[in-house]
């Protein structure tokens, strides 16, 4: 199979794209500078800072929905989301576990008849099989993959949405690339691929 280029909406877990950078050398508080926060369906600017580090997931939903033509808010799916168990919310330290998987794929299925399965143990020359059975591939990575050079301290953690593949290489939506060239339709050779990738993820088909 030779992979194209996706048609796939993409969509930053930013609400501005370019805040990535000053998120990295800064930290979350550099989101409250994002103008365009209120567009996140956050309340507040504060929820929206809580919300923007963990919500990866949801812009790989948001993508794949967008993708079949319906427009959602990142924070509307993460609180929907967080309803079937796919994020836990510790309102003593404000701190946020997820994605969990399984809720996930309960939720997706029941609110939005998407097919989805926690896919473990995939080992990357594989990646290419899920894709004759699936649309899509939200892949676990080393949010470091933005700079596919480097090596990376450890595998997973971060969800970046894969569009296609061939035999040699896999093509993806990253929600927290920095610039152009590493947020869409990024493609990356499998053996590189591999540095960042946690052999898990969530196969999704409409």
């Amino acid at each position: 199979m030779v992979i194209t280029v996706s048609r796939t909406p993409y969509f930053s877990q930013w609400e501005t794209p370019e805040m990535t950078l000053p998120v990295l050398s800064e930290g979350p508080a550099a989101l409250r500078r994002d103008p365009l926060w209120r567009n996140s369906g956050a309340d507040t600017i504060e929820e929206y800072v809580r919300w923007a580090n963990n919500v990866c997931g949801m812009a790989c939903l948001k993508m794949i929905l967008a993708a079949r033509g319906e427009v959602h808010s990142t924070l509307s799916l993460a609180r929907a989301c967080t309803d079937y168990g796919g994020y836990v919310v510790n309102e003593t330290d404000d701190s946020i576990k997820g994605l969990i998987y399984a809720p996930f794929v309960t939720f997706v299925t029941e609110r939005f008849g998407l097919s989805a399965e926690v896919r473990t143990n995939v080992a990357t020359i594989d990646i290419p099989e899920i894709f004759s059975e699936h649309e899509f591939f939200m892949a676990s990575v080393n949010s470091s993959i933005r700079w596919p050079e480097n090596e990376p301290p450890s595998k997973g953690g971060h969800l970046v949405l894969g569009t296609g593949a061939s035999q040699g290489s896999v093509r993806f939506h990253n929600p927290s690339g920095h610039d152009q060239v590493s947020q869409a339709d990024v493609e990356l050779p499998l053996t590189r691929f591999d540095r960042f990738f946690a052999n898990r993820g969530i196969a999704v088909s409409f």
